[in-house]
């Protein structure tokens, strides 16, 4: 057991000091910039989501500027979450020579295990509040009811991360019912609840004091329908007419052909997460069912199961009640396979070697990772889903797939030891991934390179905009953000009415510009637009076109210059300054 602990604490210490190595050498991308500057006014809610990013974002206090000093938090309840899944997995019956390490490795060897204590995202504090929340219940349902008041702290916290962890009800309740229904007559499963409502009330309170913001917001966005319109501070600036004008983007109508290509879209995604691993999984599939199928061939016709195992293995695995249900020699011996019986090894196999799930945890993970799978495909019939909506999947499905992959070794190195090259073969592509976004090198297509314009040449034109002498507001937060990271004495605000609208329109972390001092000094307006927006009441006297190049060069050219004039055929990034003076002024000119 010893050894055991040696290597899950090694395995948490190594994937630690390599997202601290990743999260001072990955330049801070635009969302992280985003949330940064929420921590430097902290509150009870925000725009976009409930204020748990902006605490994890408050080592951005200790070195402005500091890409590692930010993400420190990121990286402290990334290391938080690897202990909580330890627990977890060996609560839930695994042990370390029977899947406990493997179920760790790839929870944390999945995409969003590997990314996740390193960019700070809201899916931070879920994916370490989504297992603790589990390991509490499951505890809970093995007799210790009182902990279920536990399960609702971690959940009042996770809903105060992110409102997707609303998810773990309905797993709460299916376990409830499978492994523990009479804790239902008791007053803990709903003292949790209680609590979980009490942790997350002040931002409910702040969301009815600020016209339900968050929630109308995210209900729009997570649906792709209309909330109604957000009246923010920000309106009262000068509007933006012309083409250059926002307009939401509301869903249209779509046939079935384009909701089960988004269904499979979605699905494909959510396999992709799991990246390399996949063909030992695959493999591993396909052995569990080739087995079966020729042991289903060799049973003679007529002969029936003896039942000897029947309340020995009762509950102890989902496919066991597949047998049940479907009561066909193939499935029997499919379950049996996954549970780790076969005919040779019927009469000697011992109780500990084939209940390696406790029955409670097999109820819990197994909706841990149905749920999220099965609400997000339901929406993704209607509306776009983002991919990482459902990747608290991962964590409910890691146990399961560690025990197929160890029951379908085979002879030479096992398909566990497969699993373990591909896991190292995910840590090496996602450092492949953030060498190219810090030198370029090696050249990737278009959308892998998404990394390098997220990043490329923010800290310079961040230097650049803070020498012009008139202020600077952006067309959109993501340019807000990265130019406060870099240099927080700019305060730069978005405008509004060019993209969508942002936490930047309530003026609460940057300042709203005065339109009366701005009729006095004329301002810049960052924008990737090409051609300068209609605002009312100013117009456009100067254009600069500035470029970030891969290689790390940034260039200023006056004038709207073509896309090659920044010495590069492939600009990492470019940019336009506009600068505006009021109509009114005197001596204007023509850009």
């Amino acid at each position: 057991m010893g050894t055991g602990i040696a290597w899950v604490l090694l395995l948490i210490l190594g994937v630690t000091a390599w997202r601290l190595l990743v999260a001072d050498s990955l330049p801070v991308t635009r969302d992280e910039a985003y949330y940064f500057d929420w921590a430097r006014q902290l509150a009870w809610g925000y725009f976009d989501h409930p204020p748990g990013v902006a605490l994890v974002g408050v080592g951005t206090w200790l070195a402005p500027g500091s890409t590692l000093a930010a993400r420190l938090g990121a990286v402290a309840l990334g290391g938080l979450s690897l202990l909580v899944l330890w627990r977890l997995y060996h609560a839930s019956g695994l042990s370390s020579g029977n899947g406990l390490l493997l179920a760790l490795i790839l929870s944390v060897a999945s995409i969003p295990g590997l990314v996740a204590g390193i960019i700070t995202t809201p899916d931070t504090v879920l994916m370490l509040c989504w297992p603790l929340a589990l390991h509490e219940a499951l505890r809970a349902l093995q007799g210790q009811r009182k902990r279920w008041l536990t399960a609702g702290l971690a959940t009042g916290l996770g809903l105060l991360g992110k409102y997707s962890m609303v998810m773990i009800g309905p797993v709460f309740l299916w376990a409830l019912l499978r492994a523990d229904p009479r804790a239902l007559r008791t007053p803990w499963p709903y003292l949790g609840g209680l609590v979980a409502l009490l942790v997350f009330a002040p931002n409910l309170v702040w969301n009815a004091q600020n016209d339900w913001l968050t929630l109308r917001f995210q209900f729009g966005h997570g649906f792709s329908t209309d909330s109604g319109p957000i009246q923010l501070a920000a309106d009262a600036l000068p509007a933006v007419t012309g083409a250059h004008a926002y307009t939401p983007d509301l869903s249209e109508p779509i046939d079935w052909g384009e909701r089960l290509s988004s269904l499979g879209g979605y699905l494909g995604e959510q396999l992709l997460f799991w990246g390399l691993l996949l063909v030992p999984i695959g493999i591993a599939l396909w052995r569990v069912g080739r087995r079966s199928y020729l042991l289903a061939g060799q049973r003679p016709v007529g002969q029936h199961s003896t039942g000897q195992h029947s309340d020995k293995y009762s509950g102890r695995h989902p496919l066991w009640r597949l047998e049940r249900n479907l009561g066909g020699r193939f499935a029997r011996n499919l379950g049996r396979r996954f549970a780790g019986i076969t005919p040779e090894c019927n009469q000697t196999i011992s109780v500990r070697a084939t209940n390696m799930l406790d029955p409670a945890a097999v109820s819990l993970l197994g909706a841990a990772a149905l749920v999220p799978l099965g609400l997000f495909a339901l929406v993704a019939l209607g509306s776009e889903v983002e991919a990482n909506w459902a990747a608290p999947y991962l964590i409910g499905a890691a146990p399961f797939v560690a025990l197929l992959l160890r029951r379908s070794a085979g002879r030479g190195l096992g398909i566990d030891g497969w699993a373990l090259l591909a896991a190292a073969g995910n840590l090496v592509l996602i450092s492949i991934y953030v060498l190219h976004a810090v030198t370029a090198f090696p050249p990737l297509p278009d959308a892998p390179g998404r990394a390098m314009r997220e990043t490329r040449g923010f800290e310079k034109l961040a230097g650049y905009s803070a020498r012009l002498t008139e202020p600077v507001v952006a067309d959109r937060y993501q340019f807000a953000a990265m130019l406060n990271f870099y240099q927080p004495q700019l305060a730069v605000s978005q405008w509004p009415g060019i993209t969508r609208p942002s936490e930047y329109g309530r003026g609460r972390i940057a300042p709203l510009p005065d339109p009366q001092v701005l009729q006095q000094t004329g301002f810049w307006l960052l924008a990737r637009k090409f051609s300068a927006p209609e605002i009312a009441g100013f117009e456009a006297v100067e254009i600069r076109s500035l470029y970030s190049c891969p290689d790390g060069r940034f260039t200023a050219v006056d004038g709207a210059a073509a896309w090659e004039a920044g010495g590069c055929d492939d600009p990492a990034n470019v940019w336009r300054l506009y600068r505006y003076r009021s109509e009114a002024a005197p001596g204007l000119e023509a850009p």
